[in-house]
């Protein structure tokens, strides 16, 4: 059932056409030399600006709300007993004791992964297939030697999306490791980060608060529900995999007192109309969302939008078409392709008012 009723929608009304070019490979060496694209939904005009320039639209009264969740390296290489070699990303900790643990996962490839098959690491550590969830999912059973946290700052990866290549290029891993993470972020949990706050620093954050806004966080960490593709050809059938959050009452305080609302990303979109959504009764502040966001949504709370470049027929390009307008967006998306702006999660940045 279409919660947001209206004409159906056709996902290939949301594409659109991209240079592989523009497709971000690397951070920029300064975390706030990005580009910054400024849309105003009320007179539909856009202007391009640079990163640091976004403290000018903050005042007193405001609210930048940030997810400060942390990524974790949540990608392995591993090989089973015949030397093939099996990609690993870790979505969450189902269990965890002395001896091993076991994770909801996902492999690549893994049309030949059965129960029982068992990978390898470099050193004693190994895991084994303990079942299939889903056809894209599957429960890992660790058994490192250690605690897992330290098995998996030695033999974790940042978890780059499939766009971003590294073969070959082994020698980014520290930077992506560094960069692939917001200086704010705080609780480990994320196995994709929150791209949105990619390009703050600690002196535009600060510059931010010297013209009176105020900062609050909340924290949702990012797994399936996020990055997974929409494959259905009707908007509205698609469905979330739901991801954990949390907003203490401090937050939610601020958000009730606020004058406007930025919410720094979609993650933060969803944590902040998912708590307010049942805005006459009692609001859960901590829990799961499973909140689809695309166009006839109504928005309860979230004034202003700072977000990356998505993937055209994404659900987080959905979200900034029904925040700003599906026309709207395709209009300063094709400014962007014309002005090479840079995509993705290490490319540019835009701020939807």
């Amino acid at each position: 059932m279409n919660p947001f009723p209206g004409a159906p929608m056709r996902l290939q009304d949301f594409d659109f056409p991209l240079p592989e070019a523009l497709i971000a490979q690397t951070p920029l060496p300064d975390r706030d030399g990005s580009r910054l694209m400024v849309v105003h939904r009320a007179t539909g005009t856009v202007a391009c600006r640079t990163f640091p320039d976004v403290a000018e639209y903050f005042g007193p009264g405001d609210l930048l709300v940030l997810n400060e969740s942390k990524v974790i390296p949540a990608r392995l290489a591993a090989r089973k007993e015949s030397g093939g070699a099996v990609e690993i990303l870790l979505l969450r900790k189902i269990s965890d004791s002395v001896d091993s643990c076991e994770w909801e996962v996902l492999l690549r490839p893994g049309k030949r992964v059965r129960e029982g098959t068992r990978l390898y690491f470099t050193g004693r550590p190994r895991a084994e297939v303990i079942s299939r969830v889903s056809p894209k999912c599957w429960v890992l059973r660790f058994d490192t030697g250690e605690p897992f946290e330290r098995f998996l700052e030695r033999e974790g990866q940042a978890p780059l999306p499939p766009y971003i290549r590294r073969t070959g290029k082994e020698g980014l891993r520290g930077l992506d490791l560094e960069r692939y993470q917001t200086v704010y972020a705080r609780v480990a949990g994320s196995v994709a980060a929150p791209t949105a706050g990619l390009h703050f620093t600690e002196r535009t954050l600060g510059e931010i608060g010297r013209r009176g806004a105020e900062t609050a966080r909340i924290t949702l960490h990012v797994g399936l529900g996020t990055f997974q593709p929409v494959e259905t050809e009707m908007v509205e059938e698609h469905r979330m995999e739901p991801e954990s959050f949390e907003m203490t009452e401090e937050t939610l305080e601020r958000l009730r007192e606020a004058r406007r609302v930025t919410a720094v990303g979609t993650t933060s979109t969803r944590v902040i109309e998912t708590v307010f959504r049942n805005p006459g009764g009692p609001l859960s502040l901590r829990g799961s969302t499973d909140l689809y966001i695309y166009p006839g949504f109504p928005f309860r709370r979230v004034d202003r939008l700072l977000t990356n470049f998505h993937l055209p027929r994404s659900s987080l390009f959905l979200l900034v078409c029904a925040f700003a307008g599906r026309e709207l967006m395709l209009r300063a998306y094709g400014r962007a392709v014309e002005e090479g702006f840079r995509f993705y999660s290490y490319g540019d940045a835009m701020l939807i008012l």
